[in-house]
């Protein structure tokens, strides 16, 4: 009896002891990955705001295949929230609870548990650099006492647990995103009247590879002229395509800006104005990179070729670019129209 009585004293004191240590863990953490994201802040910061883009890059998907996703009406911004079950991984839910237009997001994340709730805090920084967007994602708060009990019988700890997982996620992130930028679209409008007016423009001679670096220094250079002049603009940029020899690789071009009546202009000045005449054209729409252009011309050539249509020879096709890539910096946002004139 005595020796029971001196084993069940010994257990208490192991469970005491052992309690004692656990509550003298430092509970406390902060875990955290960063990576350079060559995508903009803005397209990042959606993706993240978003809860049903996580089922796509969210790193935890790849522990299982058990996972059942609940969305409630809110699913982005502040309030926003889902929640999840799964059989192998357990139960949870997690809420946006601050966000900042698009350099920050704050969120609350509950993991259900037999032992009670586990609740982190968890929080996105976005930051513009040279090379992309820097982009942290981290876990903190306190550990519970069975939180601590738990990572005491394991062989890693939560750090070393956790940061792989979010490291991982990031890297999903980056290839999420760069898929989502690389979407475009191509619609054949169809025919209809353009309706021209006065521009001012500059010119140059290319090669058709050369292009799209030739036209980068001459745009800011036109808008800075018109800008400067103060000349109301009356629609967006564009490219008047004079000649386009493609078995040469060669084009003379103009990049235009449209403004509302006659500009005199010095003679020595390399930027001049004219008129575009209003017209009949074949108009299609490309909303996506620039590098799908010479697949969005193809099918407006081929559209013209389908219908019998006849090209105007006396009048050149034009780009107009709808969109400005310094202020839309995801490229399968990029609306460009273009426009053939036919007879």
């Amino acid at each position: 009896m005595k020796i029971v009585k001196y084993l069940f004293l010994l257990l208490l004191i192991v469970i005491i002891g052992g309690a004692t240590y656990i509550a003298t863990i430092n509970g406390k953490y902060d875990i955290a990955e960063s990576k350079v994201i060559t995508a903009p802040d803005e397209l990042l910061f959606t993706t993240v705001n978003e809860y049903k883009t996580w089922e796509t890059w969210g790193p935890w998907m790849d522990l299982s295949n058990d996972f059942v996703m609940s969305y409630p009406t809110q699913t982005s911004g502040e309030g926003a929230s889902y929640s999840w079950t799964s059989a192998s991984q357990g139960d949870g839910h997690m809420k946006t609870v601050a966000t900042a237009p698009f350099s920050s997001i704050d969120q609350k994340l509950t993991f259900i548990t037999p032992m009670g709730e586990s609740i982190s805090d968890v929080y996105w920084t976005l930051e513009a650099t040279a090379e992309g967007t820097k982009i942290t994602w981290g876990m903190k708060g306190d550990q519970s006492f069975f939180d601590k009990a738990y990572w005491a019988t394991q062989d890693i700890s939560m750090e070393e647990s956790l940061r792989p997982m979010l490291k991982n996620g990031l890297e999903k992130l980056a290839t999420y995103t760069q898929t989502q930028m690389q979407k475009y679209a191509i619609n054949v409008d169809g025919i209809t009247e353009h309706g021209g007016g006065f521009y001012v423009y500059s010119s140059a001679a290319s090669t058709i590879a050369t292009l799209p670096q030739k036209m980068e220094q001459m745009i800011p250079a036109l808008k800075a002229y018109v800008h400067t002049n103060k000349l109301p603009q009356t629609g967006m940029p564009f490219t008047l395509f004079n000649e386009f020899n493609a078995e040469a690789g060669t084009t003379i071009f103009s990049i235009g800006i449209p403004v509302r009546e006659k500009i005199e202009v010095p003679e020595e000045s390399s930027i001049l104005c004219n008129f575009l005449p209003k017209q009949k054209v074949v108009k299609t729409t490309l909303t996506g990179d620039y590098k799908n252009l010479k697949e969005a011309w193809a099918v407006a050539q081929q559209y013209i070729t389908d219908n019998g249509l006849e090209l105007n020879p006396e009048s050149p096709p034009f780009e107009v670019y709808r969109t400005q890539p310094d202020i839309q910096q995801n490229p399968a946002n990029w609306i460009t129209e273009i426009y053939i004139p036919i007879l």
